[in-house]
């Protein structure tokens, strides 16, 4: 009998992270490992997955409808709030009693506040896309003083309490790792690249490349102001942002540094690696990621990355003058000398190009789905004994 797996996510319509990775994964137990994959949803019934699901895979919408409440006043909000997450549990119940699934997996949303008291039978992994510091962490980041630190505190020992029941809990790095000291259930597997393409880039074009959502995490801020730098002293090289959002901020900081002709603000782009494949050194300068898979899949087109060291990720990513730079988080003096540093020297940048590469195969999508099988045939069979 093929292993049955039931993944729970707030929705697939959205262009984001934790959606891409989970539709990857999904697509390939169900398409090449046989698995019976169900994904089952709070939100979004009318609408279409951003990412192309395989016919194989069992979509269960619950139409909880949580974004509903996002305009109502505060007081009402949290009563609707327990009202929505009161019907959830209900009706999630009812979903994983029906389907059966051998495991199933909480992406850390709204569910894993009671997921571990369904006893359906079937054994429950977490799954974390952020990383301790940076999630329920109402901005504070790591400031508990005040209103929103009180808040930020309650949460975390909630989780950690929920955490404790799960049979695993999955985080994406050996850095993020170190932060549950709590748990003694955690285990680190990285996001995968779908795609590891032919084409690649020679590293020879003007041309540098950042991708990621315009907002103030991904710290394009920062990057344009570090490029203001590099464009002094390389007047002919060009810097590509691609990304979703809104652009309005970014536009006036490019205009006040007087950096129209060379920093570029695009739409998103679905098939990425073309753009890869056309630079020569990937900027890399979020304040903080759950992974940075972005980095991966440049360096699988064999493209050099230069990366705030930000918790967390890119530590666990890029070997410091191996395959890549690593920067002093948020130094935007630093980013832009190892930018010119690889500007100025070509056979460094094509032999880093060559080694992120090689790097990359470490993430393909066979290596990390191989890790959840054997991940899951080891519950599996702890259940046994």
């Amino acid at each position: 009998m093929p292993i049955k797996i039931a993944f729970c996510i707030p929705s697939l319509y959205l262009m984001g992270g934790m959606e891409k990775v989970l539709t990857i994964k999904a697509n390939y137990f169900a398409e090449v490992l046989g698995y019976d994959v169900v994904i089952i949803l709070t939100d979004g019934v009318d609408k279409k997955p951003f990412f192309t699901l395989s016919p194989k895979i069992e979509v269960v919408v619950l139409d909880i409808n949580y974004e509903d409440i996002r305009t109502y006043p505060v007081l009402l909000k949290v009563f609707l709030y327990s009202y929505k997450q009161s019907i959830f549990k209900k009706r999630l119940s009812k979903a994983l009693f029906s389907i059966k699934p051998d495991i199933t997996i909480s992406m850390l949303r709204r569910e894993i506040n009671f997921i571990t008291r369904i006893k359906d039978g079937s054994k429950k992994i977490g799954e974390l896309h952020f990383n301790r510091l940076n999630y329920r962490d109402f901005n504070t980041r790591g400031k508990k003083k005040g209103i929103k630190g009180l808040l930020a505190r309650f949460w975390m020992r909630q989780l950690i309490s929920n955490l404790k029941r799960v049979d695993r809990f999955i985080v994406l790095s050996n850095e993020d790792k170190k932060n549950w000291k709590e748990l003694d259930n955690v285990s680190v597997i990285y996001n995968p690249i779908y795609e590891f393409p032919e084409k690649i880039s020679d590293c020879t074009s003007k041309r540098v490349i950042a991708a990621g959502r315009y907002a103030s995490q991904k710290g394009f801020d920062m990057l344009i102001d570090s490029w203001k730098i590099v464009s002094k002293r390389h007047p002919d090289w060009e810097l590509s942002i691609y990304g979703s959002g809104s652009r309005k901020q970014l536009t006036k900081q490019i205009i006040k540094n007087g950096l129209q002709n060379s920093c570029t603000l695009n739409e998103a782009v679905i098939n990425i690696n073309e753009k890869y494949a056309e630079s020569s050194i990937f900027a890399f300068s979020s304040r903080f990621e759950g992974f940075g898979m972005v980095i991966t899949e440049a360096m699988a087109c064999g493209v050099p990355p230069v990366a705030f060291a930000c918790p967390c990720g890119p530590k666990d990513i890029i070997t410091n003058g191996v395959n890549g730079l690593l920067v002093k988080p948020e130094s935007v003096k630093e980013l832009a000398e190892k930018i010119c540093y690889l500007i100025e020297n070509e056979d460094i940048r094509k032999e880093m190009g060559r080694r992120a590469r090689e790097r990359a195969e470490d993430f393909k999508i066979d290596v990390i789905a191989g890790e959840w099988d054997t991940l899951f045939r080891t519950v599996l069979n702890e259940e046994k004994h």
